[in-house]
């Protein structure tokens, strides 16, 4: 009789490193999920809570979501919301990328070390940095525009204001994503061979016929990559806005994931919030497939 195969053994290692992870993460994430959706085929509120018992509705609390104008109000806004966002940050991340590919051993670890810093600050303790540098009597921001001349600013209240709100939110969130986005993608720009560039300048080409015929061609998977993450970060963002204006003034600053707290919390109508939930998933789904066959088409017609 044959021996176990001691080839089996070793493919089978690795799944083996990996499977707690996986089994982990399906836990932490895929039951929520499962709740969540379970959750939004029902009557649930208060009442039902605190029973512990709930009728199923089948889709009408989707129907009554998809009928309302204000949720529509919302998609629009977090589309606006994430579009603003993700420009920025990789528009800035690739500068950013850009210009440390450019500098010294030192300065460049000087660089990376501060990104660094900015990534791994805690979500709430940045945002609380920045609801004091635009606080209305003693911020920075509004200290410094007065002492530039901009008089206006003298005691103004940022988070007051809807499109300010916004503008405030968004700086803080690029604030925090842009290191990510810069890091991955100076990592990728040390694999372009030197040999591309120097053949690229001796043609005559300028920095920015360099970046589009040699460095974006080659790390296209790479910045697909990156923008999906970040696609998906600030589409889900929460903390930051709740933290910050809850949602308002009014209704300035309110995303998916806001109106479905304030739905679900404000309203104790926690069906309705599943179903906001549920959809703002299918929505970044959709988007996401979308981006990808589009991408992959690409691929193909090159």
């Amino acid at each position: 009789m044959s021996g176990p195969n001691p080839r089996g053994r070793a493919a089978l290692w690795p799944y083996l490193l990996v499977a707690p992870t996986v089994l982990g993460g399906a836990l932490l994430l895929g039951y929520p999920f499962v709740r969540n959706l379970l959750i939004s085929f029902q009557r649930y509120g208060m009442g039902e809570l605190i029973r512990g018992d709930a009728a199923f509705v089948g889709f009408r609390n989707y129907r009554d979501v998809l009928a309302d104008p204000e949720f529509w109000e919302v998609v629009r806004r977090t589309f606006w919301w994430t579009l603003v966002n993700v420009v920025l940050i990789m528009v800035i991340g690739t500068l950013v990328a850009l210009m440390m590919q450019r500098l010294g051993r030192r300065m460049r670890i000087l660089v990376t070390s501060g990104l660094v810093l900015a990534w791994a600050s805690p979500v709430i303790a940045t945002t609380t940095v920045f609801q004091w540098l635009f606080a209305s009597r003693l911020g920075v921001v509004n200290w410094v525009l007065v002492r530039l001349g901009f008089e206006s600013f003298e005691g103004y209240s940022w988070l007051a204001d809807g499109p300010a709100a916004f503008t405030v939110l968004v700086l803080l969130v690029v604030w925090q994503s842009v290191p990510f986005a810069a890091i991955t993608l100076h990592s990728a720009l040390l694999t372009v061979p030197a040999e591309l560039y120097e053949s690229a300048r001796l043609d005559g080409a300028g920095a920015w016929r360099i970046f589009r015929s040699v460095t974006l061609p080659l790390l296209r998977p790479l910045f697909g990559l990156v923008l999906c993450l970040e696609v998906i970060w600030v589409f889900r963002c929460f903390a930051q806005i709740w933290a910050v204006t809850k949602g308002g003034p009014g209704e300035a600053t309110t995303t998916l994931p806001v109106y479905a707290y304030r739905v679900a919390q404000s309203l104790h109508r926690y069906d309705l919030g599943a179903a906001v939930s549920t959809l703002t998933v299918l929505i970044l789904v959709a988007a996401l497939i979308a981006y990808f066959r589009h991408m992959l088409r690409q691929e193909a017609d090159r």
